[in-house]
């Protein structure tokens, strides 16, 4: 199976990655208002590219879907059922089978271990039911709690402080990560 051959929906005792619904959108909204989450990320992420938040959903499995862009998942807490964030397979290079990942929560629920379980719900969900071979992300060198989920994944750092074009003025410098 390819990449975009369904939404997925994956879960272990106590993350689940699902489509997003509506329902999401004031915690979606809360998170995308908070400049402390998206210190660290490229300014162009699918959510920040809609005056209502509620467009941002529906566009999360609209073009960025069905071209094969990007893939968004809601990062939920089983237990309290609470939206925490986004995990989003992007940059699938079909040929080489390549997929890029991204994460981002809400800033209350960093700490807890819901990151480094989203990834590696991701991870399984790559290796075990799709043709992908190589898994890929980037971190900015500043955020290191973002580097330490890769590691406890597995992941290994491939090349360290090199520019990105995330979308600022100047060049992101940013570390590769590969597993």
């Amino acid at each position: 199976m390819k990449l975009f051959d369904e939404i997925p929906r994956l879960e272990n005792d106590s993350v689940l990655l699902r489509r997003a619904e509506q329902s999401d959108a004031p915690q979606l909204e809360r998170m995308i208002n908070n400049s402390i989450v998206y210190r660290y990320l490229p300014t162009f992420l699918s959510e920040k590219q809609f005056g209502d938040v509620r467009d941002a959903i529906d566009g999360f499995y609209g073009e960025l879907y069905t071209s094969k862009e990007s893939l968004i998942l809601a990062v939920v807490a089983k237990e309290s059922g609470e939206f925490c964030g986004l995990a989003e397979f992007y940059g699938y290079k079909e040929s080489l089978q390549k997929t890029c990942i991204g994460y981002r929560l809400d800033s209350g629920y960093w700490g807890r271990g819901i990151a480094t379980q989203a990834v590696e719900l991701m991870i399984s969900y790559l290796y075990g039911r799709t043709d992908t071979q190589i898994i890929t992300a980037s971190t900015m060198i500043e955020n290191k709690a973002s580097a330490r989920v890769l590691e406890k994944n597995g992941f290994i750092m491939t090349e360290a402080a090199v520019p990105e074009d995330w979308g600022y003025p100047a060049p992101t410098i940013a570390d590769k990560w590969f597993r």
